[in-house]
């Protein structure tokens, strides 16, 4: 049986069709997902990291603005707000929490219940902080990457030491809101065989560093570590210049303190991890499990040594070592 139809009624009858295509299409079209990040420091110095993070978002199909949403949760330094704004990603009902340091992974893992994935990002052993029951299997609802920055400690020293070996006393730089005792410990027992003294030196905020370096100088500290803190990433170029104004040896983990003015740097390619991170996040989006994920660790160290900054150290050493004129 054949049914013939005007053009007029053709037109009418795909006008009525088409006017139904946009509603299905946007019926067919994934939902935006939202992403909770959450860190305990400002998110200026930290922008690095964060497009890190969306790199490897990037390149598991997600994009900020497109089908994904960020969600940024800022503690600027006040790591006691830490908890406060974890809660409130919860109640967002973010999909995944990235967190930047140890807090705010703890704020977040305490908030979530185990009832949102997490994906972290720190310098310490998941494990010890209780964080994971291992690396291989994390377990529940949480997994990341470690830096394990803090190991670095002694070889950090062991660096100082060739490059300032006439420093009698060497300064320890740590944040006594986060203290990391094995970090410490580890340090003043390298320390110890190399016959220096430590001296640790307290900051909780930047405001403090300038005071840090001033007591550097007045007390004749030949040289300086920086601790494996979120803090001192955040302000790792503040650091460095501080480094450079008031003469100090010193070495820090990331590779912004030797770019910025500072002795040598050893540690993590930090926006690397964060990338990895951001992979982790899209592939739990897709559906794996955290539990399933395990732990990354790196391969490769950076070390980084700001060849003007020696050459300025040793003259000042040269300087202080010198004989003092005869009449």
């Amino acid at each position: 049986m054949t049914v013939t139809i005007g053009r007029r009624e053709l037109l009418v009858a795909l006008g009525g069709a088409a006017a139904s295509w946009p509603l299905a299409a946007r019926a067919q079209q994934p939902a935006v997902r939202v992403i909770g990040l959450l860190s305990g420091v400002s998110a200026a110095p930290f922008a690095a990291l964060v497009d890190g993070f969306r790199r490897g978002l990037r390149e598991t199909g997600y994009v900020e603005g497109h089908n994904v949403i960020i969600e940024y949760r800022w503690a600027d330094g006040k790591y006691d707000r830490l908890p406060a704004l974890a809660a409130d990603l919860i109640a967002k009902r973010v999909a995944v929490i990235f967190t930047m340091g140890e807090n705010a992974a703890k704020a977040a893992q305490a908030a979530s219940a185990g009832a949102v994935p997490i994906v972290f990002a720190l310098g310490d052993d998941p494990v010890a902080l209780g964080l994971v029951t291992s690396l291989n299997r994390p377990g529940a609802n949480i997994t990341g990457m470690t830096s394990i920055g803090h190991s670095l400690g002694p070889k950090r020293v062991e660096l100082m030491r060739e490059l300032i070996p006439s420093a009698n006393v060497i300064g320890l730089l740590v944040n006594p809101q986060h203290p990391r005792e094995s970090e410490r410990q580890d340090i003043e027992d390298k320390a110890r065989a190399f016959g220096w003294q430590l001296r640790v030196i307290d900051a909780s905020s930047a405001e403090e560093f300038d005071l840090v370096f001033a007591t550097l100088v007045s007390e004749r500290i030949g040289a300086l570590v920086i601790g494996d803190e979120t803090l001192f990433f955040s302000e790792s170029r503040t650091l460095a210049s501080l480094a450079a104004r008031y003469s100090v040896p010193a070495i820090g983990p990331l590779r912004s303190f030797a770019d910025g003015g500072g002795l040598m740097s050893l540690g993590t390619n930090i926006p690397e991890m964060d990338r990895q991170a951001g992979i982790y996040v899209g592939r739990i989006l897709k559906g794996e499990k955290p539990a399933n994920l395990p732990v990354m660790q790196p391969t490769r160290f950076q070390l980084v040594i700001n060849l003007k900054a020696q050459r300025r150290s040793a003259l000042m050493f040269r300087r202080q070592c010198s004989p003092a004129p005869t009449r």
